[in-house]
């Protein structure tokens, strides 16, 4: 009851500091297609920049719902205004929502959504910096080697250069207590699954394939309980093999050569993590910005104990704790104020 309360109070004093934000409603084109966004920028003075914040996988509602307040709330208290929108098809965004969008596609979006800022001459908008999390690990670095004048960004719960969810799947397995034999098979039938699609294998060969991996507990509702038809397998096949495939490992490639992309940014980097993160494996990620941003840029990182892939205190990181267990939404204690202190910090940089 004590950890409720207090996220509430948490969640009203981000309400009451944003009420020293001036807050509007901020639309841009892209592709043909207009998309809302909202523009949040401190109050009575001129911010330092503008930070694009820049969504994970999945639908979004982030204008109505006001998603990532607190971490708007922190870059704000830096002096830094925010810009962020709805995807296709989302909230009040026009257009059809595409959950295969690649990301290359997304980096796009976002350089329209800069180009916006800047033609209609936004204060702040002389200075862009970037906060991503998971997906937007492959996004931001498109758009910082592709636009060339991105001033920092913030990285939380970044992705190395393959597929990552055949890890998600993995590390659910275990904190569902599923079997070290199970989850071996379930994870060949899904390595598997995703060779026969990318290399034109029948909708035959898939199901042969799959006969463990469709009755999985968790991929089920993950999926929310869609059956894969012929029809809908064939739909995603097409899209699948355009995509750039290891069959080594049997995982997609989302960037070729992501190490490249990452050894050509400048930039100020803040790489965030939680170290119960079930989604993306962290530790590879943080080790891969190591070799490769911790060589080129003003690079910093930092991991946080007993946090969740969204950096909210948890017990297992399991992708559906929250949900499950009735669990507070509560960040981790430094984890805004890392951000706050951090673009404090590199101001000397940019």
């Amino acid at each position: 009851m004590k950890l409720k309360i207090f996220s509430l109070f948490l969640f009203f004093s981000y309400i009451i500091s944003f009420a020293q934000s001036e807050r509007r409603i901020l639309n841009f084109d892209f592709e043909g297609i207009k998309l809302e966004g909202v523009f949040n920028t401190p109050k009575n003075k001129n911010p330092k920049g503008i930070v694009i914040i820049v969504h994970g996988s999945g639908k979004t509602n982030a204008v109505q719902q006001e998603w990532h307040l607190d971490v708007r709330n922190a870059i704000l208290k830096a002096g830094y205004a925010t810009y962020m929108w709805d995807k296709m098809g989302c909230g009040k965004s026009e257009g059809v929502f595409n959950y295969n969008q690649s990301v290359q596609n997304s980096a796009d979006e976002v350089i329209a959504a800069i180009k916006s800022l800047k033609k209609q001459k936004i204060k702040g908008a002389d200075r862009i910096g970037l906060w991503g999390i998971s997906r937007a690990g492959w996004i931001n670095p498109i758009v910082i080697n592709k636009f060339k004048n991105i001033s920092f960004w913030i990285s939380v719960s970044g992705v190395g250069p393959k597929e990552s969810f055949a890890y998600l799947f993995k590390e659910n397995l275990k904190t569902e207590g599923v079997t070290k034999d199970s989850i071996h098979i379930l994870q060949n039938e899904l390595k598997e699954s995703y060779r026969i699609t990318h290399s034109g294998g029948s909708f035959k060969d898939y199901m042969n394939a799959t006969k463990n991996l469709r009755k999985n507990k968790f991929l089920k509702r993950f999926n929310e309980g869609r059956v894969v038809t012929e029809k809908g397998y064939l739909a995603y096949q097409k899209e699948f093999m355009k995509m750039p495939f290891d069959y080594k490992t049997n995982l997609q490639i989302y960037v070729q050569d992501f190490e490249s992309e990452l050894l050509k940014i400048k930039c100020p980097v803040l790489a965030l993590f939680g170290e119960k993160d079930t989604q993306v494996d962290w530790k590879k990620t943080k080790a891969l910005y190591q070799k490769t941003l911790g060589k080129t840029t003003h690079f910093t990182t930092k991991s946080f104990p007993n946090c969740n892939h969204n950096l909210f205190t948890c017990k297992t990181g399991g992708f559906y704790e929250f949900q499950d267990d009735n669990l507070p939404w509560i960040r981790s204690e430094n984890f805004l104020s890392t951000i706050t202190n951090w673009l404090n910090k590199i101001e000397e940089k940019i």
